[in-house]
């Protein structure tokens, strides 16, 4: 039997082809936007494995000394916790975070009512989305009356870090919400605009760069390594998540929102600017050579922003859904255990240095905050068209 040999090379081709077509193709779907339902999986899978780890809400949290369950890096994950539940409304989430806030009796840290720090003010951010879900006054009697004895000053240099931002604005921007009270509006604005322009040497933005130095600490003259200003990822991560969450807050005619939107998207074109190619960000947005590495925080954060922005139509999607993209697929692919642990979170600090080296394997001091981070990004990915 005489074999055609032109006919062999042909199907030859065919498969070769569809080999190609197919590997290209699996390429581009992997760089793509993963279904919903994956995402909601991998939101699931690293929430689990913190609820599992933590079953009693009011466990005192200890390192290397022990602290209340709700300071600021537990206030983050019921942040994120509240971002889920919104996507998954499962009773015991919303049980989990209510047992937190009855354990607390609906107060601040170590019962200080009226604390001044932002940090310690983070958990009614919590409060008061609960309170929304279940109009109980208990669960907003305590962080209203912590605000309200902040109006009731003229002090407006609180502030002082940049962390502050994400941790009391949106506590701020709930209320004025809430009781048509434009004063809350003005007083966050005044507060904002301080810790912008005034702490430091000419305040913490960097109108230049679109970037924030984490406080009066990293001010110019102080630089990295390579002699460039020093941005930590983490900090700005903070200001671009307040400032989504309190543009999303906020009615569209409210005082001072354009200085919110003209920031964020400042921020948000700095940022991209300096992804890594693998779709993390530096710890040092600045200088790739101090600690580089994957990490987690700031990366979530940054998702977090950007994604949000682009959901409500604030920057353009052609451009920065592919920044997003990248960066949530990083995450999922390189940083979430098989058992729902993050891994490339950086321990709690303030610069590039602070709880290094940043691992896969590595447990940081603090797994609250990071699961908080992660679980906002995916809250926004999930619902990006």
């Amino acid at each position: 039997m005489a074999i055609n040999k032109s006919k062999i090379h042909i199907w030859s081709l065919g498969i070769f082809h569809f080999i190609i077509c197919t590997v290209v193709g699996f390429s581009l779907n992997a760089q793509g936007l993963p279904y919903k339902e994956e995402i909601l999986q991998k939101m699931t899978l690293a929430n689990e494995y913190f609820m599992k780890k933590w079953p009693d809400v009011g466990k005192r949290i200890v390192t290397n000394r022990s602290r209340a369950s709700n300071i600021w890096t537990r206030g983050v994950y019921y942040e994120g916790l509240m971002a889920l539940y919104k996507l998954d409304p499962r009773p015991e989430y919303y049980d989990y975070a209510v047992r937190w806030g009855e354990f607390h009796k609906w107060d601040l840290r170590d019962g200080d009512t009226y604390t001044r720090n932002a940090d310690n003010q983070c958990a009614g951010q919590t409060y008061i989305d609960l309170y929304l879900i279940e109009s109980k006054p208990e669960r907003i009697e305590k962080i209203k009356a912590c605000i309200d004895s902040m109006m009731k000053t003229a002090k407006i240099d609180d502030w002082n870090w940049i962390d502050a931002l994400q941790m009391a604005m949106p506590v701020f921007a709930r209320l004025g919400v809430m009781y048509q009270n434009d004063s809350y509006f003005r007083r966050m604005y005044q507060m904002y605009m301080y810790t912008k322009t005034k702490h430091g040497a000419k305040g913490l933005f960097n109108k230049k760069d679109g970037l924030w130095w984490r406080d009066s600490d990293f001010d110019p003259p102080y630089t990295e390594p390579n002699g460039e200003d020093c941005y930590w990822s983490r900090g700005n991560g903070w200001v671009i998540a307040a400032l989504a969450r309190v543009l999303d807050i906020l009615p569209d005619d409210a005082p001072y929102r354009k200085e919110y939107l003209k920031t964020y998207r400042k921020m948000v074109r700095a940022l991209v600017s300096v992804q890594r190619d693998d779709g993390f960000w530096n710890v040092s947005l600045h200088d790739s050579s101090h600690f580089g590495g994957k990490e987690t925080t700031g990366t979530a954060l940054f998702t977090y922003g950007i994604a949000w922005g682009i959901n409500n139509g604030l920057i353009s999607e052609k451009k920065y859904k592919p920044v997003v993209i990248k960066a949530w697929n990083a995450m999922v692919n390189d940083a979430l255990h098989p058992d729902g642990m993050l891994g490339y979170v950086q321990s709690t600090g303030k610069e590039p240095g602070d709880g290094q080296p940043v691992t896969y394997d590595k447990t940081p001091d603090f797994e609250d905050y990071g699961l908080g981070c992660f679980l906002l990004a995916g809250s926004e990915v999930y619902l990006m068209r």
